[in-house]
């Protein structure tokens, strides 16, 4: 075969085999393709089947994979062989060659180049320039663009690197010959795409000095060195340095040499990017299109997002409408939005014939690629050379507009992070399409249709994990495979990194793999695979943040795993609630943050994904130092302790009944509280986990004070809805944070509170114990108001216990005190008490005495939840008086009271008390009815204890009404159960609120 009828393979740009009658071989795109580029990056020497394998299909080949590989060079050899060249490709263990001669493939001609310039410049002999030159007119565009997969392009990214090092070999003889201010324009775009090579921007500041433009040679200069700063962490080198120094003092030996003066040569038709050809700036620009394939490789296995997919698709159908079809595709980092915009963009590209173009606009860089740089991108793609780039960003996107106009392009913009990059980079013509990625929610662009990649549902998680792993491996370990969904928030790219190392270890189990996620110090370090790592993600949508809103961000990683109402964002930031509300809106517009639901006032709340939220912190730790963090902190903390404070202060009148200290609080907006507190016990009930975790986050930072304090103000709810985990292990908390802070008074307040809790669980032995180390506490410190509780409590115990006198000779000293401490609802709380043991002695005046003083007090003060209690005790006196009318009046009255505020203990109280004054009053079925409520309510609120006692107590209405059948029922739960303890009538007259439980710690 002569040299004029040998075929010529092409790989400096689309891969293109072209006949020697110049007739083009058709090679499929896909797999083929991949094969084929691997074969002539590696031309003349074995590529084995496994390398053929892992190029197309990755680390997951389907089990046929080798088969296919066979098939695909048997579709090659017959597609070569129309051009002459079917024997070509040669099978040699363990894999198979292409035979071909030096001058068949462009990269080989271009390297013979190259080594000859480098050679003539070696000698010092001329020539090398135009060498240059040639071997980078060989290149039409990136090497391979086009051919879809991850490890051939890595291999074709050494040719690209070739080109740039040529390119600026090519530069320096250009700068040398004197042809400074011809070479400026594409050395800002090259500098523009590469803006890290350090020798590109020192060819730039030469050619802008030597075309007499020092100001700008020395501003490319610091913009080099804030950027190298600022993503490498390093300062420029030495010799960019020196040449910075040589323009500045305007050195002799950096003067531009005389230009030549030569005729003008026009840019060839189809030129890719490489030198600079001289073009008379008057004539017209010839460009000759090219069809770019620019889309990354496609993910095997691809799993999920059927309905999505669908919808994408059809929204960048042609529908016959005037405008170019814009798709946006947001959502949280880590949610899959370019893998599934490659993917999309793979499935639709059939409809663009005439190519793909593809830009990472964002990256993992600090800044984005500006407009310009992007289009020159694109335009050098689409054939422009070099020389006929304009500089003008304006000018770029027209030339970019007029050369799609009648083609058919899907543009893929990646990683946005903000619209103002996109308008330039829109098409104008209907016949093309742009489908956009961001985090950011993009609203501004007329016509687009957006679309949320959210989270994996859970049949999503399941489905890819068994695409990696096999079904058979997660069917073992369903429950495993659900948790690791969980732990990593159903985020796609987290999961596809699992999936990933699961596959690569598969003795791994499941089980182990959630046991390594489950370190919260590693768990991000476990999210990384090869090329693969969830911090990548997190941290491109860090970078694209401002300054006050990646600090915000790194504050709320303080918060553990609850829900944010604005003024907490405000609190950790030191800052008003209106620029507060401000940023969090814009971490939701980034898909940072989700918005959870509304508080009370109807403002949004917040919530941070798990994942986002450990990154986050190790940004905090990095940027904010401990003491920063523990103001934060404080002010949260201090926070939550105004906003529970005046919860309590609505609920009893008053700060009665309850000890504070010294911890600062948050000062909130006029009225923010009347519309927050408008419903004071059903606002702590929606914030228990806030408020829970702020106990959590004062102890572990060491903010004393605020940490007790907070704790036994809590103790409001705790009690009324019978939450004593959620009261033991705040306390808990709290009692490790004081005893290291030595923080006395809050010890003690601790204590009482804890001895209370012992009480409301009969657990009298210990409630004995904590008290009296809080009346020790209290007695050392002379504190009147924490003795007052305190005896109160025990004044309580010795009740429970049936020792009334000793009893009574604890309530009347704590009268005094609560009297003398200036707590008057406190006061009112004891005489409930007192009236309660007056009526068990049958003094019924004295115990109407005791009432009519608390109801007093009450309606003075307010404290609503206190004259429930006395009331409920009047009901008592006026059952022992025979006036059981009377009794359910009051009764019915107070059970509407605690039904408005959803006090359930309460309200199964009375309930209770209703059921035995209706069965004085002949009602059985009455009587059965409220019984049987107070039971289902104690038994949602898990107050054991209580429902025993109800069920007794119905037990024995129904042997005076001789219902046989439900005694059955209900007396032997009662016996299973071991009985209440104490007298049958455990709800009687002497326990002024059922359980006895006092109203305050």
């Amino acid at each position: 075969m002569t040299a004029e009828t040998t075929a010529s393979y092409r790989i400096l740009g689309p891969l293109e085999v072209i006949g020697g009658d110049l007739r083009e071989c058709r090679i499929a795109r896909g797999r083929q393709q991949v094969i084929l580029g691997m074969l002539l990056l590696e031309a003349n020497r074995v590529v084995s089947a496994e390398s053929l394998i892992t190029a197309v299909w990755g680390d997951f080949p389907p089990s046929t994979a080798r088969t296919q590989i066979q098939a695909c060079i048997s579709s090659l050899r017959s597609a070569l062989g129309e051009i002459g060249e079917g024997d070509a490709i040669v099978t040699r263990d363990p894999g198979y060659v292409i035979q071909v001669g030096d001058q068949q493939i462009d990269s080989q001609v271009f390297a013979k180049k190259v080594s000859e310039a480098n050679s003539l410049i070696a000698e010092g002999a001329p020539g090398a320039a135009e060498l240059l030159d040639e071997a980078l007119g060989l290149w039409r565009g990136r090497a391979l663009s086009g051919v879809v997969s991850s490890k051939l392009l890595s291999k074709a990214s050494e040719l690209d690197e070739n080109r740039l090092v040529a390119l600026e070999t090519y530069t320096d003889l250009e700068l040398a010959s004197g042809r400074a201010g011809r070479l400026v324009g594409s050395l800002r775009a090259l500098v523009a795409e590469h803006p890290l090579r350090e020798r590109v921007r020192g060819q730039l500041m030469l050619a802008l000095y030597r075309s007499g433009r020092q100001a700008e040679a020395l501003e490319t200069y610091r913009a080099g060195r804030l950027l190298a700063i600022e993503e490498l962490g390093l300062e420029p080198s030495d010799e960019l340095k020196r040449l910075e120094l040589a323009v500045l003092s305007g050195e002799a030996a950096l003067h531009p040499a005389p230009e030549p003066v030569t005729a003008p040569r026009e840019a060839e038709p189809g030129a890719a990017p490489g030198p600079e050809r001289v073009a008379d700036p008057g004539a017209p620009v010839s460009v000759s299109p090219l069809v770019p394939f620019q889309l990354p490789s496609d993910t095997a296995g691809f799993t999920g997002r059927a309905a999505l997919i669908e919808g994408i698709d059809r929204a960048l159908r042609d529908d016959g409408n005037q405008a170019t079809r814009i798709v946006t595709l947001t959502g949280p980092p880590g949610a899959g939005k370019s893998t599934l915009a490659v993917h999309i963009a793979h499935r639709v590209a059939a409809r663009f014939p005439h190519g793909q173009l593809y830009c990472d606009v964002g990256g993992t860089r600090a800044q984005p690629l500006t407009p310009a740089a992007v289009l020159g991108r694109f335009l050098r793609a689409l054939g422009v050379p070099g020389a006929a780039l304009p500089d003008d960003v304006d000018e770029r996107a027209e030339m970019f507009r007029h050369l799609l106009a009648d083609r058919r392009v899907l543009v893929v913009l990646d990683n946005v992070r903000s619209e103002r990059q996109l308008r330039m980079l829109l098409p104008g013509s209907a016949s093309c399409a742009v489908l956009i990625t961001g985090g950011p929610r993009i609203t501004g662009l007329a016509g687009a249709r957006a679309f949320n990649v959210d989270v994996f549902e859970n049949a999503e998680v399941l489905e890819m994990l068994e695409g990696v792993i096999g079904a058979q491996r997660v069917r073992d370990e369903a429950a495993a495979a659900e948790t690791l969904g969980h732990m990593v928030g159903r985020l796609p790219l987290a999961l596809r990194i699992v999936a990933a190392r699961l596959a690569a270890r598969p003795h791994w189990s499941l089980a182990w793999m959630v046991e390594r996620l489950s370190d919260q110090h590693r768990t991000l370090d476990e999210l990384a695979h090869g090329d693969l790592a969830i911090r990548t993600s997190l941290a491109l949508m860090y970078n694209g943040l401002d300054e006050e809103a990646r600090r915000l961000l790194r504050l709320l990683s303080l918060l553990d795993g609850t829900s944010i109402p604005a003024w907490t964002a405000a609190a950790l930031l030191d800052t008003g609630l209106p620029r507060a509300a401000d940023l969090l809106e814009l971490l939701v517009d980034a898909q940072i943050l989700h918005v959870e639901g509304t508080d009370p006032t109807g403002s949004p709340r917040y919530k941070l994904n798990g994942l986002i939220r450990l990154f986050a912190r190790e940004e905090l730790d990095r940027n904010e130092g401990p003491e920063g963090q523990r103001a934060a902190v404080a002010r949260v903390v201090g926070g939550w302790l105004a906003a529970v404070e005046e919860a309590h202060r609505r609920i009893y009148g008053g700060h009665f009944t309850v000890l504070h200290g010294t911890a600062p609080r948050l000062r909130f907006p006029a009225g923010y509280f009347d519309r927050v507190l408008a419903d004071p016990l059903g606002w702590l009930e929606s914030e228990r986990a806030n408020a829970c975790a702020a106990i959590r986050l004062a102890a572990d930072a060491g903010e004393a004070e605020a940490c007790w304090d907070l704790a036994v103000s809590l103790v409001s709810l705790f009690e009324a809805r019978c939450y004593f985990e959620d009261w033991e292990q705040t306390h808990l908390w709290a009692l490790d944070c004081v005893r290291e802070a030595g923080a006395r008074r809050g010890y003690g307040a601790l204590m009482c509170s804890l001895g209370s809790l012992h009480i409301s669980r009969s657990q009298l032995t210990a409630a004995g114990q904590r008290l009296g180390v809080a009346r020790d506490v209290f007695a050392e410190l002379g504190d009147v108001h924490g003795q007052a509780m305190t005896r109160r409590n025990l004044a309580l115990l010795d009740q429970r216990r049936g020792n009334n006198e000793a009893a009574l000779a604890q309530y009347r000293p704590a009268l005094e005190e609560f009297r003398s401490a200036g707590d008057s609802v406190g006061a009112a709380s004891v005489l409930v008490h007192m009236a309660s043991m007056e009526i068990d002695r049958d003094n019924f005046d004295a115990a109407g005495a005791h009432l009519s003083e608390a109801l007093t007090i009450c309606r003075a003060t307010g404290s609503q939840r206190v004259e429930v209690q006395v009331r409920y005790v009047l009901s008592v006196l006026r059952q022992r008086q025979g006036r059981y009318t009377e009794a359910e009046e009051i009764l019915t009255g107070i059970l509407r009271q605690v039904r408005e505020r959803r006090d359930m203990a309460g309200e199964s109280r009375i309930l209770h008390r209703l059921g035995l004054v209706n069965a004085r009053l002949g009602r059985t079925g009455v009587a059965q009815g409220r019984l049987r409520e107070a039971i289902a309510i104690r038994e949602r609120i898990m107050d054991r204890v209580g429902a025993a006692e109800a069920r007794l107590e119905l037990a024995q209405l129904e042997v005076a009404i001789e219902d046989r059948m439900l005694l059955g029922d209900h007396g032997g739960v009662v016996c299973r159960t071991g009985g209440p303890a104490g007298p049958t009538n455990t709800a009687g007259p002497g326990r002024p609120w059922g359980d006895g439980l006092p109203d305050r710690p």
